[in-house]
């Protein structure tokens, strides 16, 4: 398995998945330190359809996002480590700040985020309802987050 797809190889594959007839679920993120929180919630992503496409931020973008320390995993790792994962399918990247301009390219069936988000705040939902897709979130069942995880070598560790 390739960790990461271009954008046109991402794009070729919806193509192909849409003619099969196959649920596509996307779903975004940082990842940047994978936790059991990332797991649970990428289970339950794939569990939503048939297919689950992964749209990381690139490390640009996470800076842009995150702050100039971050993020502490390069691109390429997190990529090879989430594509290794049962339930994700496909990883591509993006460079924006959002992932609007993906998600209006591949024009997923599912478009899921984490229940921090509110519905109607959901990039790309518009998108997605527009051509029939449905957007979903997901509770997360841990406290688990890469900044708590930070935090907590910080305080064990020092700066």
């Amino acid at each position: 398995m390739r960790p990461i797809y271009t954008r046109a190889e991402i794009l070729q594959i919806r193509k192909k998945l849409k003619a099969e007839k196959k649920k596509v679920v996307f779903t975004n993120g940082c990842f940047d330190v994978l936790h059991a929180g990332h797991v649970d919630y990428l289970n339950k992503a794939k569990a939503a359809g048939d297919v689950l496409i992964l749209g990381l931020n690139s490390d640009a973008s996470v800076k842009k996002i995150k702050g100039e320390k971050r993020p502490i995993v390069p691109q390429e790792e997190r990529a090879f480590i989430l594509s290794n994962l049962k339930a994700v399918d496909y990883v591509t990247l993006f460079d924006e700040d959002t992932p609007q301009e993906i998600i209006g390219e591949l024009i997923p069936d599912v478009l899921i985020k984490g229940a921090d988000w509110s519905i109607d705040k959901i990039v790309g939902r518009d998108i997605v309802e527009a051509n029939g897709g449905e957007v979903k979130t997901i509770s997360f069942v841990t406290d688990q987050s890469t900044t708590n995880i930070i935090q907590t070598i910080i305080e064990r560790y020092g700066k």
